[in-house]
């Protein structure tokens, strides 16, 4: 007779939940057991990064791949059946720390009955094991519940695009799918997607396209980019499958032989001279019934845009607009919520950071002395062109557009190399984002001359890329292309912010005033992508012009893993095929009037220092705080165990005190990294954090095992068992606790005289409460 409250939970899966559903005639590919969904955060510590837990769920079931029904939490006989289902509701809809995975039934069962919550209409009953529905009755509710139109049925029932090789969407990417693919099918005409850099915003458009066109909703689609890289991008890439149907516009040619047509706005839009005959008015305005507008933040939404115009011509009654964007809203034009309206899902860098599917990042704030006190000529001075400079103070604002000082140019040259120099990382990728195109020439000559050792073996070390650089341009698949060594440091002001796919960049450099957060998110979007088989699970971000202040700012929806200031002393615009335009207007590119020089001060006689040091650590609320790895692990100690009699008390009830510590080393409590780093291999993990947290005299493990053996309480045992217990305390002694709780540890040699795991505990022992007994009371004595 099994005693069920011994039953494991992994016990009442196999025995209970997973034949109740089979005989309802779910099939093994119905559902996926031990669902893992995320990646597992990646944390960044001093000496490299460690993975998170997957997040990950009991049982997804399935209606279809694409589909997913209903989710079951299990757990053991020891709680109540209904105990899981809030846990299981949060996974469902994203409460707490979980993501949203949007499935519309929740069960939660221990083996002896389900509760059933239904998401749609927010009922919950009470079902016997025998009476779990089948596949077919849940969907069958969800149709009714959900009033699902013929159409939206013919889009659900069309699958993903997928091969033996090709990757499934990871959730969210299947949550924006399925809600896009829906929000045509129920005929909205304006949709728009918001996902993070680095997230597969088109792969998720390519599935989109796919399955609208596969189901029959849609049957022509111009896809528009601004720029050429993100058009070649996406034919060879992610809509490779689908190239036998497509055309790329060119030369403002356009054939109605081919279903999709890939095309910049521009060539679509045409020249001034050509209202009235733009090569959009080729086809008639209902030729395509789907229009995807890439990288929609930029200028499409501004009503008086040249690619506006293309957007109203192909707009009639049966025709969406799909636009797809890392940065729902624009600064300096019309929101492109304004024109979409309200995202359809909006998947955050932040999210994809602590999913694990982003790269972290640090920041590096470099402080120079003329950037904090500033820049005063004396009376008459003039700079090295002979131009008599205007007496003012000069701020960081100033620097590079107004006023060139030639040091601060070799100063920040010399840091980023000496950085690279410093952590053996000169072949790690780098862009560093300048004022302007003269900024980036300036810079470019400034590493050279800082790295002219390796720049002899290559030239193409050191480069800028820039709009009106064409031979820099012509090296920018290589910057991309993760198997080619160079370019490796890489200049620019604008051209490299969006539509760069450059997946090993280590390090973002930024000496240039930014002030709009849809910028901002763009260059920091620039590092986001992770690429762990060649070295990168994480990215620096080096502050000369105080940008991340912009990380504070609420409308910045991730946040840095640490940030770093290192001030001790020891942007390019990647796609666009046109020259760079100056604005006369547009103190950035330091104009004045057409035609005429910008004028900028040319100081060569000024020395510039690098002051202050400074380091900051992420906290649990998210926030950037100055502080050390000790005060760091400190303050979360403190998070969630604010006094020291709440510490012991949960130290206490934790039969495996193992666990709790990796537990609390998942909310930010690193006592391995102080252990290692401090060389405390003597010191209980126990005692390194009551001593942190709440200033107690620490125990070394020979103390607490000298305090064991000093109480009597191994008197009571006798023989082989005694002797077991004392090579278990000198296993705790010398590696810590996990080995005194682990039984595998039985497996060792030290143990194999006693005859081996079994014989120990059945025989010596009597069984494995005793066993467990015997351990528990040692344990409890070490730390009393």
């Amino acid at each position: 007779m099994v005693n069920k409250s011994n039953l494991s939970e992994e016990d009442v899966k196999e025995r209970y939940i997973t034949p109740a559903i089979r005989e309802k005639g779910w099939k093994p590919t119905d559902y996926r057991m031990e669902y893992e969904y995320t990646d597992g955060r990646i944390t960044v510590l001093k000496n490299g990064t460690k993975r998170g837990k997957r997040k990950k769920i009991d049982y997804l079931l399935n209606y279809r791949e694409n589909v997913p029904i209903a989710i079951i939490e299990a757990k053991d006989l020891n709680h109540t059946y209904d105990h899981g289902m809030q846990q299981g509701i949060g996974y469902a809809e994203g409460l707490k720390d979980y993501e949203a995975l949007e499935v519309p039934f929740v069960y939660a069962s221990n083996g002896e009955a389900f509760l059933e919550h239904d998401m749609i209409t927010g009922k919950e009953r009470k079902i016997a094991m025998v009476d779990f529905p089948s596949k077919e009755e849940l969907w069958n509710r969800y149709k009714q519940e959900k009033g699902l139109t013929d159409n939206q049925i013919k889009a659900i029932d069309e699958p993903y695009y997928t091969t033996r090789e090709s990757k499934q969407p990871r959730y969210y990417q299947r949550i924006a799918i399925n809600r896009t693919v829906d929000a045509i099918a129920k005929g909205q005409r304006r949709v728009m997607l918001v996902m993070a850099t680095g997230t597969g915003k088109t792969y998720t458009a390519f599935q989109i396209v796919y399955r609208l066109l596969q189901a029959g909703i849609k049957k022509r689609v111009l896809y528009l980019a601004d720029r050429n890289i993100l058009v070649d991008q996406a034919m060879t890439d992610d809509f490779s499958p689908l190239l036998s149907k497509a055309t790329k516009v060119q030369n403002g040619k356009m054939d109605s032989s081919y279903q999709i047509h890939f095309a910049l706005y521009q060539q679509l839009a045409g020249r001034e001279e050509d209202a009235g005959h733009e090569p959009y008015r080729q086809f008639s305005p209902d030729f395509f019934d789907l229009v995807v507008i890439d990288e929609a933040h930029r200028g499409s939404a501004k009503q008086d845009s040249q690619w506006r115009k293309i957007l109203d011509y192909f707009d009639g009654p049966n025709v969406t607009h799909f636009g797809m964007t890392a940065t729902p809203k624009n600064d300096k034009s019309a929101s492109n919520i304004d024109y979409f309206g309200e995202p359809i899902y909006t998947y955050s860098l932040k999210q994809g950071i602590d999913d694990g599917f982003l790269a972290p990042y640090r920041v590096i704030r470099v402080n120079l002395d003329v950037d904090v006190n500033g820049f005063r000529p004396t009376k008459g001075e003039t700079d090295a062109n002979g131009q008599l400079i205007e007496d003012r103070k000069y701020t960081s604002k100033d620097f590079d557009r107004k006023m060139v000082i030639t040091n601060r140019t070799e100063q920040v040259a010399k840091y980023v190399s000496d950085y690279l120099k410093r952590n053996q990382e000169r072949f790690n990728k780098t862009i560093i984002f300048c004022e302007d195109i003269d900024h980036a020439e300036r810079m470019r000559t400034a590493l050279v001359n800082e790295n002219n050792d390796l720049v002899s073996q290559d030239s193409r070390y050191v480069m800028k890329i820039t709009g009106d650089d064409n031979e820099g341009k012509a090296q920018l698949s290589n910057f991309e292309d993760v198997t080619s060594k160079y370019p490796v440091l890489v200049t620019t002001s604008k051209l490299l912010t969006t539509g760069v796919n450059v997946k090993t960049c280590k390090l973002i450099v930024l000496d240039q005033n930014i002030n709009s957060m849809t910028e901002f998110k763009q260059i920091i979007g620039r590092g986001t992508r992770l690429d762990e088989s060649h070295g990168k699970s994480f990215f620096t971000i080096m502050d000369f012009k105080g940008a991340s202040r912009l990380f504070a700012d609420p409308e910045f929806d991730g946040e840095p893993v640490d940030a770093i200031d290192d001030n001790d002393g020891t942007g390019i615009d990647f796609g666009s095929s046109r020259p760079h335009k100056k604005n006369p207007n547009d103190s950035n590119n330091g104009g004045s009037t057409v035609g005429e020089e910008p004028k900028k001060y040319l100081v060569n006689n000024k020395q510039v220092k690098i002051i202050n040091s400074q380091a900051e650590y992420l906290d649990a609320d998210g926030k950037l705080v100055t502080t050390s790895l000790r005060d760091y692990t400190k303050k979360n100690v403190l998070g969630q165990y604010a006094t020291l009699d709440e510490f012991i008390k949960r130290w206490r009830e934790s039969d495996n005190k193992q666990a709790l510590l990796d537990d609390m080393e998942e909310h930010g409590i690193f006592y391995k990294e102080i252990i290692d780093d401090e060389k405390l291999n003597d010191l209980d993990p126990f005692d390194l954090l009551v001593h942190l947290a709440y200033n107690q005299k620490p125990l070394s493990k020979s103390e607490r095992v000298a305090n064991v053996r000093k109480s009597g309480l191994l008197d009571k045992y006798q023989g082989e068992a005694r002797k077991i217990l004392e090579a278990l305390l000198d296993k705790y002694k010398n590696d810590g606790i996990a080995d005194l709780e682990n039984r595998q540890t039985l497996n060792l040699p030290e143990f194999e005289k006693f005859g081996g795991p079994v014989k120990i505990i059945v025989k010596i022992f009597g069984g494995k409460k005793q066993y467990q007994d015997a351990v528990s009371e040692v344990k409890e004595k070490i730390y009393s």
